[in-house]
């Protein structure tokens, strides 16, 4: 299954880069997951919106036969990052990539909560009209106190952490799968 990582922090020594870049070696046998840049983004605007600017379409030409999505975002003042909201405002649109793909999410913070505002407030833009992704319920990678759950190499240590982001992502395949079996029935 060919997934596309929406990652949310764009710092060079992001912990949310690292969970991804973790999960995007952890699950290979069972997940495809592609990381798509969000950095450069063009900030969204409707004025050009129907004809975008290349870094936008760029973003959206590498969207075009993923299956699914995973989004991983820290938290920034109870919320997701600008920078992410710019990405999902651009999937909104036009060919709306992420309408009816199967999705899960994704964070890791400092702190002891583990991105659940963000999280919350994720699954709100990820349900709205314009976005239509089908977000995994109930399930979500939440990783509180992330510095004392990583090497200095990026890979996760903490082994209850790892066995329930398992649990997480063998769902999600589940969950991904009966998707595509509805959608083709």
């Amino acid at each position: 299954m060919k997934v596309a990582a929406l990652v949310g922090s764009i710092r060079k020594d992001s912990y949310n880069m690292k969970l991804t870049t973790f999960m995007k070696d952890r699950y290979k046998d069972h997940l495809d997951i592609k990381i798509v840049q969000i950095r450069d983004l063009a900030h969204y605007d409707q004025d050009i919106e129907s004809e975008a600017p290349a870094s936008v379409q760029n973003f959206k030409a590498q969207l075009s036969d993923v299956d699914a999505f995973l989004v991983v975002t820290p938290e920034f003042n109870h919320s997701i990052p600008g920078v992410l909201k710019n990405a999902l405002d651009w999937l909104s649109r036009g060919e709306k990539e992420m309408e009816g793909k199967p999705t899960f999410i994704a964070g890791a913070t400092m702190g002891i909560l583990g991105t659940v505002r963000a999280q919350m407030h994720l699954r709100q833009i990820l349900n709205a009209p314009g976005m239509g992704a089908q977000v995994l319920p109930g399930n979500e990678i939440l990783v509180g106190q992330v510095q004392n759950k990583m090497d200095e190499y990026g890979q996760l240590t903490d082994q209850k952490t790892i066995d329930f982001i398992d649990g997480v992502v063998d769902t999600f395949v589940s969950y991904a799968g009966e998707k595509f079996s509805q959608a083709t029935v």
